[in-house]
């Protein structure tokens, strides 16, 4: 055996023991005639002692070895007489009475440490050297540790795990299809499941009353810190279900995890808020709830007083930053920049000053009195000493243009503590969201979504005041996960598919098999998806999902490790049937 202990397991119990270890050199430190080795794998860290006394080519065999390389090395455990209460294993040290070298290494392109001086672009082209690093390590753990737990939470629930396809039909609603031609079918091609919804609902048909899976999906899109083209998501579906019954089902699983990971107990059910509730009062239907600074509508406050830019707006509407009015000009300008970028794309901020006297300064001062502007204060239950945030403009615009200053806001005064958890619920989301560029509605979640029962009847008459019976678990900003419960009447599958604009052929050629599925006894049927990357990345504290994934792609979907996507060899192409046509260059 190349070991029979390792880096991490040795303590002061073991003293006098003869090991073998084996792993890889952290670092080594000269001191006269003594040489300190630290010896790491993925267990810890232990130190290794030479002694050019004792054994002068040993001695000399040490110091001949360069970080990162792979050694053995053999010797008895001893208590140390400088203890390092930082590390597990600082009570003891090994006394070498052996070494081989069984690996060398180049000098690696940045230190693997935690704090390593390596940026994104580096760690990511090595990131089998980043993986080393002791900060990394401990996320794919935690992401190993929450896998087993939730697959034994949902086991003990009665779920079975159960695989789905990888390689399906196409389906071009919702995100971009990843596609992959068929060799075997010239001009055919299977799609990346971008979820495995269809087959869910399938094995729902077939009696599998309780279903999930820890399961890969793609999606072809955008990336930013929450995305990945390849992400893991925890798929749940159960039969004979209403909505509360899977609210309930899984607010239980995500108790049980932040009990497992952060022996945090959430006793109380976790907040509800409707959609409605979530745009009004966040401007977003994932609201961070770590914080208040709620908004605040003004818009008949402010009209009809000759400030143009409120009196055309469809509404004004503001934040109240506690504590805030001690900006300078120069922050308060930071603040209109923040907004006036292109993410945000705001054209301008309108600030309100209650000084601690009780006093008031605004950039509005000309247009509007102290006591109007005493009147803004009051609706927003603002304090002397307190900073008004107010923007205007077309409703869903301005929401979220204020949502992006509030979070803002939230980060500059220390109000989103990583540490501090506020999970909700996110229930009554429209069933179809229009869009005035096709001039047609969508579905908000996706086609198979049932719709309110209360709210059938005005599928025709009120399409768009339609609510879906879905709902979204959120957690400090983040959307956790989401589902919904399903429409299992054909009938009503029709319809939505009507309203959606497809005609029955269309249908029938995307979800032929799912709608004669249906006709042989469908349950009542809903489920949910959780996030798992992002679970993970939320209890590790982390700001991207990135962090939590072994091997993940950069921002524009590339693996810059194996340098992938690439182009292949044109036999391939030819056995595949395929041509390739580049973009002309603009």
């Amino acid at each position: 055996m190349y070991r029979d202990k390792t880096c991490g397991e040795l303590r002061l119990s073991d003293a006098g023991k003869h090991v073998t270890l084996s792993g890889w050199v952290q670092r080594t430190r000269k001191l006269g005639g003594m040489t300190f080795v630290a010896l790491r794998d993925r267990y810890g860290i232990t130190q290794v002692v030479f002694n050019q006394e004792k054994d002068g080519a040993l001695f000399d065999a040490a110091n001949a070895l360069g970080r990162e390389y792979v050694v053995q090395m053999t010797g008895i455990v001893a208590e140390r007489e400088s203890k390092n209460s930082n590390m597990p294993t600082g009570e003891i040290e090994i006394i070498a009475d052996g070494i081989k070298v069984l690996n060398k290494s180049e000098v690696p392109p940045f230190t693997i440490e935690d704090d390593t001086d390596g940026g994104d672009d580096l760690r990511m082209k090595f990131r089998y050297l980043d993986l080393r690093r002791n900060c990394v390590k401990k996320n794919l753990e935690l992401r190993h540790r929450m896998a087993f737990e939730i697959r034994r939470y949902l086991d003990s629930k009665g779920f079975l795990e159960i695989e789905t396809p990888i390689l399906v039909k196409s389906t071009p609603e919702g995100a971009r299809d990843f596609v992959v031609p068929s060799r075997m079918n010239p001009g055919e091609f299977y799609a990346l499941p971008q979820s495995p919804q269809l087959f869910k609902q399938l094995l729902m048909v077939s009696g599998y009353d309780r279903y999930f899976q820890i399961a890969k999906c793609f999606r072809d899109e955008d990336l930013r810190a929450d995305r990945q083209p390849e992400f893991t998501q925890i798929d749940c579906e159960m039969s004979f279900v209403e909505q509360e019954d899977v609210i309930e089902m899984f607010e239980g699983l995500v108790k049980h995890i932040f009990k497992y990971v952060k022996n945090i107990d959430f006793t109380e059910p976790f907040q509800r808020m409707t959609w409605n509730d979530a745009m009004r009062l966040y401007g977003s239907d994932k609201p961070d709830l770590r914080f208040g600074m709620q908004f605040v509508e003004l818009t008949d406050l402010v009209k009809g007083k000759g400030f143009s830019v409120m009196d055309n707006a469809e509404l004004t509407v503001g934040i109240c930053a506690p504590g805030c009015a001690d900006y300078t000009r120069k922050q308060l300008d930071q603040l209109t920049d923040f907004v006036k970028r292109p993410q945000t794309g705001a054209k301008g901020l309108v600030w309100v000053k209650i000084e601690p006297d009780g006093s008031i300064k605004s950039t509005v001062g000309k247009f509007f009195s102290e006591d109007e502007l005493k009147d803004w204060a009051k609706r927003m239950n603002a304090n002397p000493g307190d900073l008004l945030l107010i923007m205007s403009g077309d409703k869903m615009k301005v929401r979220k243009q204020l949502c992006d200053l509030r979070l803002e806001m939230g980060e500059r005064l220390g109000l989103r503590d990583k540490n501090v958890f506020a999970p909700l619920w996110v229930i009554d989301f429209p069933l179809f969201e229009w869009d005035e560029e096709t001039q047609r509605y969508y579905a908000m979640h996706h086609p198979f979504t049932s719709p309110n029962p209360e709210d059938i009847p005005l599928l025709d008459s009120d399409t768009g005041n339609v609510r879906a019976t879905a709902y979204d678990i959120v957690v400090n900003g983040t959307e956790l996960g989401g589902g919904s419960i399903r429409i299992h009447d054909s009938k009503l599958q029709d319809k939505m598919f009507e309203l959606l604009g497809f005609t029955p052929e269309r249908a029938h050629e995307q979800f032929g098999f799912l709608m004669n599925a249906f006709k042989y006894g469908a349950p009542p049927h809903g489920g949910l998806a959780l996030g798992f990357d992002r679970f993970v990345s939320i209890l590790a504290g982390l700001d991207t999902i990135r962090d939590v994934i072994a091997f993940p792609k950069n921002n524009s979907g590339r693996d810059v490790m194996n340098e992938s996507p690439s182009p292949i060899d044109d036999s391939q192409l030819e056995e595949l049937n395929l041509t390739v046509t580049l973009p002309k260059e603009k």
